[in-house]
This record gives C-alpha cells, sequence and structure tokens, in this order.
C-alpha cells in the first residue's frame, strides 16, 4: 500500500475515515491543516476511501507538529500508523517534532522515540464573567505586531497560521501596555463550540483578559486546551464554568519544544501544537 500526498479532492474520505474512527468531522479544522501542512495517506485496499491519513506541519527549520494519525478500524493492527509515521518523520528530517498522544496512541510514539514532555487537558463550558476593558479587537495594521511577539514567545515561525487567523478565525484580540503588545488571542468556530487559541501573553493577567474576553464575544460553548502546567489558569476558567478536562500528552522527538511554553496560554488547536 502506497502513502501518498493529499489534496483538496481527499477531504470528504478523512471525515469519513474520522467518523469511522468515533472523531467529529471538524470540516472546518482539516481544511486548514490541507492549506498550512503535508497531508498523507494510504488508499483502502477495498477501494473505499482512505485505510490510513496523518499530517506533518512545519514551522520554519526547526520545528513541526504531527497530526491526525488515523487508521481505518477495518485495517488495524496492520502497521499502517507506524507507515505514515515514519514517512513523516522522514520528511520532517533533523527538525524537533511534536505531537498530542492519546494514552491509545502513545505506545507506537514511544517506539518511534518520542518522549512525554508535558500533559494537558481539553476543558468546555460556558464562560461566564464581564468584560476585562483590557483588550480590544485587533486591526490589520497588528500583524507584524503579533508576528513578532510570537516568535519570540513561541520560538518557532508560525507566522502562515497566524496570517490565515482573520479568514479561518471569529475574532482576533490585542492587550497592550506601555511597551507595546503584551498578547494576543485568537477564537474560531468548530463543529459543536467554539475554541478559543492561540493565546500568547507577556503575563497571566494579560491572558486571562484576552481568554475572558474572546469566551464572552463567542457565547456559548467554548474550548481551551491548557497544558496542566497552566494550573492557575486551570483553576480560572474552572471558577468561570470551563472545566471537564480530557487529557492527552504532549511528546517531542528529536529535542524539545520551542519557545517559552510559560507564555504559551493556548495552541491554536492541538493539530497544530
Amino acid at each position: 500500500m502506497t502513502i501518498r500526498r493529499l489534496t483538496l479532492d481527499d477531504l470528504d474520505a478523512c471525515l469519513r475515515l474520522a467518523a469511522d474512527r468515533g472523531w467529529p468531522p471538524e470540516r472546518h479544522k482539516w481544511r486548514l491543516l490541507f492549506e498550512l501542512g503535508e497531508p498523507y495517506g494510504i488508499d483502502a485496499p477495498d477501494g473505499d476511501g482512505l485505510a490510513a491519513t496523518t499530517v506533518l506541519t512545519c514551522y520554519g527549520a526547526g520545528h513541526a507538529v504531527v497530526s491526525m494519525v488515523l487508521t481505518a478500524s477495518r485495517y488495524e493492527r496492520r502497521g499502517l500508523a507506524g507507515r505514515v509515521m515514519g514517512h513523516v518523520l522522514e520528511r520532517a528530517g533533523d527538525r524537533a517534532v511534536s505531537l498530542y498522544a492519546t494514552e491509545y496512541g502513545r505506545p507506537l510514539y514511544e517506539r518511534l522515540g518520542f518522549r512525554v514532555v508535558g500533559r494537558a487537558a481539553r476543558h468546555t463550558g460556558v464562560f461566564t464573567g464581564e468584560p476585562s476593558g483590557r483588550t480590544r479587537p485587533a486591526s490589520p495594521g497588528d500583524l507584524e505586531a503579533i508576528l513578532a511577539l510570537d516568535a519570540e514567545l513561541f520560538g518557532a515561525d508560525r507566522s502562515a497560521a497566524l496570517r490565515r487567523m482573520p479568514a479561518f478565525g471569529e475574532q482576533i484580540r490585542v492587550a497592550e501596555g506601555g511597551s507595546g503588545l503584551l498578547g494576543f488571542g485568537h477564537c474560531w468556530r468548530n463543529d459543536d463550540n467554539t475554541v478559543i487559541g492561540p493565546v500568547v501573553a507577556r503575563d497571566d493577567g494579560t491572558a486571562r483578559a484576552l481568554i475572558g474576553d474572546l469566551a464572552l464575544a463567542a457565547g456559548g460553548e467554548v474550548r481551551m486546551d491548557f497544558d496542566l502546567s497552566h494550573g492557575p489558569m486551570i483553576a480560572w476558567a474552572a471558577r468561570h464554568g470551563v472545566g471537564d478536562p480530557w487529557p492527552v500528552s504532549r511528546m517531542v522527538r528529536n529535542g524539545g519544544l520551542p519557545g517559552d511554553p510559560a507564555r504559551q496560554y493556548l495552541p491554536f488547536m492541538q493539530a497544530l501544537g
């Protein structure tokens, strides 16, 4: 079975494979990953869609993220996940590679040389509170400052993803201080909730203001994927109605995570690191 580069013509087949494994469709998310990353798959030998998929997203020459590692239920335990993973790791070259792993997938990644460097959890709920008065909607003129702050604190070049925020997401907000931009945040609509992320800020207070204002503007159920090292932020979110954690492991191969993790409050999405 040959591994091939997928195109947008394969998007529906990816959604069918996701449904086969009990994942939500997330068409909007998949489309962004096709635009930013390198999606690969194996056609099902029976001619019915895809047998396996994965996506590699590179951030410059130093870091890459693997996501959407799926195998059709009728082809599981045949080594297909290992094959597509081997392919994207070869494509990643010398880059450090990170991913979020469930307990089910973790043994495969450990065999491939990944190690656990942290834990994260999806938190959902309807955010309650009042506007902070500290943030404002971003304008096109804020983009260069956003990219500069992200390059400093995220530590890798994800400018291609950030430049897509205005078209992909629901809202971008920024917070400023005497020294310039203190943080930015973004939210985007998924199938059944609004995901808050990325949020990058110089301090916890700025991050809380950005997250709270984005969640209030979104209304309804929101999702926040906090690293468990952000204990005070998780407790703050729980006090405001966002909890029900579902944990995963964060794993890295061939290096470490870039930038300053303490200032990276929420990822764009787990699939983008």
